[in-house]
Parts: C-alpha cells; structure tokens; sequence
C-alpha cells in the first residue's frame, strides 16, 4: 500500500479521551509497559505508513489466538496464496494495541470489549471481521478459596478493564452480594473486592505469592496455575455468558477498501484453521508449543485446547475453548449494555452515546467470514446455528 496521509478515523476530541484515561492502559505490572490513552491518541492521529507485501499479525500468548496462529504454523495462509509472517507475541493489551495503530502490525485478535473502544474512544479505523473463538476464559482462586464469597477484602487481577473477562466477573461478584471497586482498597466488612489490572504473565507468580486472591483471564494461564498447584480453577467463563466471544480479529478499515480479496484470503485462513482446530485439538495444542508460539508449559496448553468442563444445564460435557467464527449481532448489542453497567477505572461515558442495535454494524464487517462460512461446507460443519441468529444467554 503507498503512503496515505489521512488520518485514522474521525477528527477526535482529545477532552473526552483523556478523561477516559486510565480505562484503555493496563497496570504497571504488565509486561511489555503501559500505554496511555494520551499515546494511544497521537498514534491513531498520526500519518499513516508505507505497509510491504508481507502481512503482520499480533497476538498476546493465549489460546485465543490460536486460529491465527494455525492459520500461519499450519500453512492455511499459504494455501490462500497469501505472505504473513510469523506472528509477532506482545505481552500486554496495550502494547498490541499500539503496534496497530502504528502500523507495527496489519491484524490483530483483540478482547471484543477493546475493540468498541479502540473504535469510538481512540477513533480507530478498526473492524472486527470475525470470532477467533468463544469460550476459554476462566476465574482461577488461590487453593484456600472455596466460595466466591472469600474474596470480599481482597484484589482480584483482571487482563484488562474493557475485556469480557472483566465485565463477567463483575457479574459473578455481584451474584454473591460483592461489590467491585477500583483504585480502592478492599473491605471485607463492606464485601468490596479490588479489581487490579495485571499483564496475563505476572497473574500466577501474584497468586503464588498471595498478593492477589483470584484472577480471570484466558488460557493456557487458568490451566498454568492448577498445573503449577498455586490455583485451582473455579469456573469457567462461558458458565456466565454461554458461547461468548472474548477476542476477535480486527483489521484496518483501508485494508478492506484496498485489498478486499487479502482480507477474504485471511479471513477463509483463519476460518479452514478453526475447522482443523476443532478436528483435531491435541495436534493444534502440540503445534502451539513445539512452533513456540505460546511459551507455556505444553501440558497446560495441551489441557487449555483439550479440555472439558461439565454442562451447568445438565448436558454433556463441553470443551473448554471453542471455534465459532460467526459474529452474531445479538452478542455486541448485549456487549455494549453489559460494558454500561462494569465498574472501569476510567470515564466510561463514552457509552451513553451509543445505541446497542447499531454498533455491530459500526464495528463490524461480515462479509468475509459470512462468504468463508458458506465456501467451508456452511454454518452447522462450524457448529453455528443454520439462521446464524441465536439468543443470549447470560446468568
């Protein structure tokens, strides 16, 4: 692509972006540092440019990743005739966020929450093309914690203040008569939890050490710390909210305009990955670790990609992690109202402008992965509903 002087997005105002401050950074602790919004804005203002051949993606080292890492260790971005090279690992939400917007990286698998706010806080030309999975997150607690009720007076670690993880523990917490609070310090008398924001690397070594008494994040972590005996695993995310998407692909708006066919060429990639995921989980588990491209112990991962969990419905068992591509409308509409009602440590104010039934069509692009859905044998061979409709289910 030649160099394009335009700027990302619409002309932002940088009032309302700082005062949604700190929602958007991570904690200090993360590794890899913390971006502030304030850096966040002058990259995605900032002129665009000059992209190669070669395409680039980002991704943290968990197992919602994993398309798009089969995608490349597997050879499907090959067989579409497309050039990606090895995907590049971050180490915190911010710091992908950024290589994004800086052009660092072409696509990346962003926590769904995120990316509503990289496109109407930061004003990125962001667009969600498809899932990369559903499932896989999880509350794991020190070993001593036996209710979720032991939490009160103590902090919880969470990956990021807009991630889904946030916004389902806070649901959890509130079922058992907790309160989250942030910037605060927890009180076992007033049933307050503290919500800290911690790089997914530094949650088990924190649980070790006792300075956190829970956290919620994706795997291969949850599977890491059972494996380590410094946690144990309580529940499972989609016991909250049942097949909801936690990371999702996103890519620049001006890559859909200028090279349509590339991104139906990623997108079929991603979608022909997911298939052999699903097909066969242990060789995908094997192929994450042998191809490092999660460092993790491989038992963890192979657990993470592997494992079941019982059906709270009384069904059987389901996988811990799975691989819808289909973004279903439905699931952002009820995203945006459950991001109103999450504590964040910053101004969250940004969402009262916007109406649930009309972002999905704001943020995302189904084009692509409606066409990869249909030339890979259709929605059930994906395990999707054959209307692509579905109703949420939340606890």
């Amino acid at each position: 692509m030649e160099n394009d002087p335009r700027p990302l997005g619409p002309i932002l105002d940088r009032r309302a972006l700082l005062r949604a401050g700190g929602a958007l950074a991570v904690g200090a602790g993360a590794v890899g540092g913390a971006a502030t919004l304030g850096n966040l804005v002058t990259t995605a203002t900032a002129q665009r440019g000059i992209a190669t051949d070669e395409l680039r993606i980002g991704y943290l080292p968990i197992t919602d990743a994993a398309p798009l890492l089969v995608a490349h260790g597997d050879g499907y971005f090959e067989q579409q005739k497309i050039i990606v090279g090895r995907p590049v690992l971050f180490r915190s939400w911010s710091s992908l966020m950024e290589a994004f917007l800086t052009r660092q990286v072409d696509l990346i698998h962003l926590l769904m929450p995120s990316a509503v706010q990289l496109r109407y806080v930061v004003g990125a030309d962001a667009k969600v093309v498809s899932w990369n999975h559903t499932g896989g997150g999880a509350i794991t607690v020190a070993p001593h914690v036996r209710d979720v009720a032991q939490l009160a007076g103590t902090q919880v670690a969470i990956p990021g203040w807009w991630s889904i993880h946030n916004i389902l523990l806070q649901r959890v917490l509130r079922a058992h008569g907790l309160t989250p609070v942030a910037r605060r310090a927890a009180s076992r008398s007033d049933r307050t939890v503290e919500l800290v924001v911690m790089g997914p690397s530094d949650m088990i070594p924190a649980l070790a050490t006792g300075s956190i008494s829970a956290f919620t994040v994706a795997d291969p972590f949850n599977a890491g710390a059972v494996a380590r005996g410094v946690g144990s695993l309580h529940m499972m995310l989609d016991q909250v909210w049942r097949d909801h998407a936690c990371c999702v692909t996103v890519v620049h708006e001006d890559l859909i305009d200028r090279r349509p066919d590339t991104v139906q060429a990623l997108v079929d990639a991603t979608v022909a990955a997911q298939l052999g995921i699903r097909a066969d989980r242990t060789s995908a588990a094997a192929l994450l670790s042998g191809k490092g491209y999660l460092p993790q112990p491989p038992k963890a991962v192979e657990v993470a990609m592997t494992g079941t969990v019982s059906d709270p419905s009384g069904g059987r068992a389901r996988p811990r992690i799975d691989f819808h591509p289909y973004p279903f409308p439905s699931f952002t509409s009820e995203l945006v109202r459950q991001m109103r009602t999450t504590v964040v440590d910053g101004d969250a104010r940004f969402l009262d402008g916007l109406d649930p039934s009309t972002v999905h069509g704001e943020l995302v692009d189904n084009r692509f992965v409606r066409a990869s859905i249909a030339r890979h044998g259709g929605p059930t061979v994906l395990g999707l509903p054959a209307s692509l409709t579905r109703h949420e289910r939340l606890i």
